[in-house]
């Protein structure tokens, strides 16, 4: 055979070869059509939007209801009048809380509110308060009142007390003892305080007459009397106080007496606790 005629190599198999697409052909139309992305997380981002949105609304709902809601319970409740100046806090968010049924924290604090005969500044806060009925789990606060209304607090005590005058950390009490059947003006410089429950003023300084006194001496120069302006003086309130409340601190803190209180949580189911208390005879 001649050497002048070649053979061409078969065709490589593995060699890569453009597909012609036939026009019309399934294959075509899927080249063609764009692909289309999900819209599903679109859709759920919206949605998540939307429901944020409206806890959002919820919440802030509920934060402006709420204190009015609390505040017209507290203004019936204490025979207040009915534009008695009270603010009600609350604190974290609402919605869970009175999903759950119960305030976290509420706090009730007012500039100025009479209560049995006392005018003074109210500041309480209590926990676990429960939204459908029940004990609180507890509450304490503050009352603050000036001179005229601790003066008006101690009337009727064993002390002393025409007016009260306040230089922190004392209180100054004025008024007029009986000797030999004779009014005798006594003055007496305390140190406020709280036991047991009790108001408690310790004397650092004394005067009768408009004659200092010497407490270390006093006893000995002036017998019973001498003696009875040494001792410490514990001042029973309860009476005049609902059973639940217990004062557990006094001082004197710019020009005003700041009285701590404590309330027992029962006070809002158990009627004994909101009658007055007992002091002993």
């Amino acid at each position: 055979m001649s050497d002048d005629n070649h053979t061409l190599p078969y065709p490589d198999a593995a060699a890569e070869h453009p597909t012609l697409v036939i026009p019309g052909s399934a294959s075509a139309q899927e080249a063609a059509a764009p692909r289309t992305r999900p819209r599903w997380p679109w859709a759920l981002l919206i949605v998540v939007v939307v429901l944020a949105v409206l806890v959002v609304a919820a919440e802030l709902i509920a934060r402006a209801v709420l204190p009015g809601v609390v505040r017209s319970i507290v203004v019936e409740q204490l025979d207040l009048p009915a534009d008695q100046q009270l603010d009600v806090e609350t604190q974290g968010l609402l919605l869970p809380q009175l999903i759950g049924g119960t305030l976290d924290t509420l706090r009730l604090s007012t500039d100025s509110v009479t209560l049995e005969g006392i005018t003074g500044a109210v500041d309480v806060t209590a926990t676990d308060v429960p939204l459908h009925g029940g004990d609180l789990g507890g509450a304490s606060g503050a009352i603050r009142i000036d001179q005229e209304q601790f003066t008006s607090l101690l009337a009727g005590t064993d002390l002393p007390v025409d007016s009260v005058e306040f230089a922190a950390p004392n209180a100054t009490v004025s008024g007029s003892i009986s000797v030999l059947g004779a009014a005798v003006p006594l003055s007496l410089t305390l140190t406020p305080g709280t036991v047991d429950g009790d108001l408690e003023f310790t004397p650092v300084a004394a005067s009768i007459g408009g004659l200092d006194i010497d407490l270390d001496r006093a006893a000995s120069t002036l017998g019973s009397l001498g003696e009875g302006l040494t001792q410490p003086q514990r001042v029973c309130v309860a009476d005049r106080l609902p059973a639940g409340l217990t004062l557990t601190g006094l001082e004197v803190v710019d020009g005003a007496a700041v009285i701590d209180i404590d309330v027992n949580g029962a006070i809002v189911t158990d009627t004994t606790l909101q009658d007055k208390g007992v002091c002993p005879s």
